[in-house]
């Protein structure tokens, strides 16, 4: 046998030891479920966003203004956290404001607005009512949002995909059982990326005394996840 023959069976040969297992694992039957879980945990940090608005006939005088205020809020917030967070300034807008014209009128400046963000973070949800408070006294006009999260969401995201897991599981035999079929080994199975949980608003109440606390009540944190398991059938 020359070489040139003697290369095309061997090349004929090997090709046909790679579609060998191809065809084992095309004939391989499999069903896939996915299965869906979630946890719950209670949070254990709170954002806090007040806006403090001025008003002013000069827009140095409303800058001023607000200015000073936004100084006597972060003392404050600063001063009730005692190192317990932190108080940042976050945006900060200037504009006129104009009159209402009548018809074939232009609109003319009567004014200007200020309006700065003071952000707070902190881990004493016990303090949040007192801080929304103490803010507001001390000159912010209201809250832009409240809202809580998790530090480290790792244990309540295990717990999710364990759910998860579980659900797909239940599936995969209920299935295999409609089928008439018996369930292997899992061949493949793998997780969704979810989305990091979206921290939830606070349900707050404005405070009905002088002396009183404004209330907050913390919503609990769900976490989820999804899990596809592929499992052999025979």
């Amino acid at each position: 046998m020359n070489r040139k023959r003697f290369a095309a069976v061997m090349f004929s040969f090997i090709m046909m030891l790679s579609v060998i297992p191809a065809l084992a694992a095309e004939d391989t039957r499999v069903i896939e479920v996915s299965g869906a879980g979630e946890a719950r945990s209670a949070p254990d940090v709170a954002n806090l966003s007040l806006v403090i608005e001025t008003h002013a006939p000069t827009a140095e005088e409303c800058s001023n203004k607000n200015a000073a205020l936004a100084q006597k809020v972060v003392q404050v917030l600063k001063d009730k956290l005692a190192g317990k967070g932190t108080v940042e300034t976050g945006d900060y807008s200037l504009n006129p404001d104009y009159n209402e014209p009548g018809p074939n009128q232009r609109p003319r400046i009567t004014g200007y607005n200020a309006q700065n963000t003071i952000n707070v973070e902190t881990t004493e949800l016990m303090l949040l009512g007192s801080l929304i408070d103490s803010a507001i006294a001390a000159g912010a006009n209201r809250v832009n949002y409240l809202n809580f999260g998790l530090r480290d969401d790792t244990k309540a995201r295990e717990e999710a995909i364990a759910n998860a897991s579980k659900d797909a599981q239940a599936q995969a035999q209920a299935l295999a059982a409609s089928l008439d079929v018996k369930l292997k080994q899992v061949v493949k199975a793998s997780t969704v990326p979810e989305p990091r949980p979206i921290m939830p608003m606070a349900r707050m109440a404005m405070a009905t005394s002088m002396n009183a606390s404004t209330p907050v009540e913390a919503s609990q944190i769900r976490v989820s996840a999804t899990v596809m398991l592929t499992y052999e059938i025979e």
